[in-house]
């Protein structure tokens, strides 16, 4: 591999990476919406018993796209679950590290994304189709929206394994 194809790798990787950043810098301001929408809901129930279908609704939103739309920014910061007894073990080298997480990409952090991104999107479809909305009185039209983060999600979650990927080749052939 070139020095100038690694340069392009790594540019393509960087705007990957970027994409990620950017959508999770906007997701963490979703967080501090959620946590202040809990305590107007807990307030208005516990002291005014006023609750809201919709509000309660508005907050499994919120969380679920924390939750989907987070997941890209918190790859791009290996803040995921894993099994780290021998990835952090002496027993295994810096390289085998990349190699590593160059093979779990490819076999299991792609393929799944993929799968998810192809079995949701005929839910999403139908969703649009029959202008779903909240089974509950009072709840929130437009489900389709919070069905169609799945998808995006994935979409995102993808983009950045396959920046973790190109950045794990060029690791691999700057370590030779």
């Amino acid at each position: 591999m070139s020095n100038h194809l690694q340069t392009r790798i790594g540019r393509v990787a960087g705007l990957l990476e970027s994409l990620s950043e950017t959508v999770g810098r906007l997701v963490s301001w979703l967080v501090l919406l959620l946590v202040l929408l809990i305590g107007y809901d807990v307030v208005m129930r516990y002291l005014f018993q006023q609750g809201s279908v919709a509000l309660q609704e508005l907050e499994w939103h919120l969380f679920s796209l924390i939750f989907l739309l987070g997941a890209a920014y918190t790859q791009k910061h290996d803040g995921h679950v894993r099994v780290d007894i021998l990835y952090r073990s002496h027993l295994v080298s810096p390289r085998g590290r990349v190699w590593i997480d160059l093979a779990g990409t490819l076999l299991l952090l792609l393929p799944f994304c993929l799968l998810v991104i192809w079995s949701s999107w005929p839910f999403v479809e139908s969703a649009w189709e029959h202008g779903e909305g909240s089974p509950d009185p009072g709840g929130l039209p437009l489900r389709w929206l919070i069905k169609a983060a799945i998808p995006a999600g994935f979409v995102l979650l993808l983009l950045q394994g396959v920046a973790d990927a190109l950045r794990n080749l060029v690791r691999l052939r700057e370590e030779r």
